[in-house]
């Protein structure tokens, strides 16, 4: 096949083009406490914005959506419990992780904070160290906890990029595999979308069962998004991983379809006159992009994404689940 520019916008995995700082909310009516705790954070690379109270604190986050607040136990016109109350009530905040800062360190009171909602303590007196260690571990857990997907239990695509990156600087030989499932459209319009999730969780445990058997060394597998999967492997290890996948995927798929259709080997999927359209049965399209010692190599994970994305396409011109290899040595020659 002939090469060109490979396009590699952010937007091909839903990820930023940037990473900005994370933006802490420090609500304390102390100004010498909240001067102390945002100066520490600042010099630590991260993003201040700072309240007196909890009501101003809820414009704030209204207006700037921080990506934790740090909030003093007892304050005026509204405590940190009632504003941590109020942030848990509503949907657009109720997400926000929140530390408190309390002089309270009876076991009554850590109780209630936790029962609305508090995400971590600091009792004063308090020093840099054990702020920062605090901020970064709850920052952690938070996003990691959001880059889940929620139906199959993977990673998205922030993780999915950061396991590119760090494949990178390690500087070994890696594959990127971007899976997704042929005609999972005519599904969800011939069952509906609850039976398309079933065919999405149906593939994850798949890849679960594939990289279990192929087991060492550790394979990546995340979920970014629809019927969108990427792996993450050595080179050797694609195609056992593959075959293994695609082999017990269509045999779980095809429990999935209506007994009539899956014995007839096809749906029938309305168009919008009412005539009735054949659509085969599900298939599996994996485009793989390579770093090796005498192939290709990155330095962008986006990059390596639209490359994989590139060989996806190939493999769905190609009849039945297909795995698509990109072989160039670079960008500039041609596919052996």
């Amino acid at each position: 096949m002939s090469t060109g520019a490979i396009r590699h916008d952010a937007d091909d995995l839903g990820l930023d083009p940037e990473d900005r700082p994370d933006l802490i909310l420090v609500v304390d009516d102390d100004q010498d406490i909240a001067s102390f705790v945002a100066f520490n954070l600042e010099i630590h690379g991260y993003e201040v914005m700072r309240a007196r109270d909890g009501q101003e604190a809820l414009e704030l986050v209204e207006a700037r959506k921080p990506d934790l607040a740090i909030v003093d136990w007892m304050m005026p016109r509204m405590d940190g419990v009632q504003l941590t109350q109020k942030l848990r009530a509503h949907p657009l905040t109720s997400a926000l992780p929140v530390i408190m800062l309390t002089a309270k360190s009876m076991t009554v009171d850590k109780v209630l904070g936790l029962t609305a909602g508090v995400d971590d303590y600091l009792v004063k007196p308090f020093d840099n160290t054990e702020l920062i260690a605090r901020v970064s571990s709850t920052l952690r857990r938070t996003k990691e906890f959001r880059e889940v997907s929620p139906l199959t239990g993977l990673p998205g695509n922030a993780r999915v990029r950061r396991e590119i990156a760090d494949r990178m600087k390690a500087g070994g030989e890696y594959s990127v595999g971007y899976i997704d499932i042929d005609r999972f459209k005519s599904v969800n319009d011939v069952y509906g979308f609850d039976r398309g999730d079933e065919f999405i969780t149906a593939l994850a445990r798949s890849l679960h069962k594939a990289v279990a058997a192929v087991n060492q060394p550790p394979i990546f597998v995340g979920h970014i998004g629809g019927d969108d999967f990427v792996f993450i492997c050595t080179p050797d290890q694609v195609l056992q991983l593959t075959q293994r996948a695609v082999i017990d995927f269509e045999q779980a798929a095809d429990q999935l379809y209506d007994p009539a259709d899956a014995e007839r080997g096809y749906i029938e999927v309305p168009d919008r006159r009412g005539n009735k359209n054949r659509a085969a049965l599900v298939t599996l399209s994996i485009g793989v992009a390579q770093a090796t010692v005498e192939g290709r190599h990155f330095t962008d994970p986006r990059v390596v994404i639209a490359v994989a994305s590139e060989m996806k396409k190939v493999a769905k011109s190609q009849p039945g689940s297909y795995v698509a290899i990109d072989r160039r040595r670079s960008d500039s020659e041609t596919d052996e």
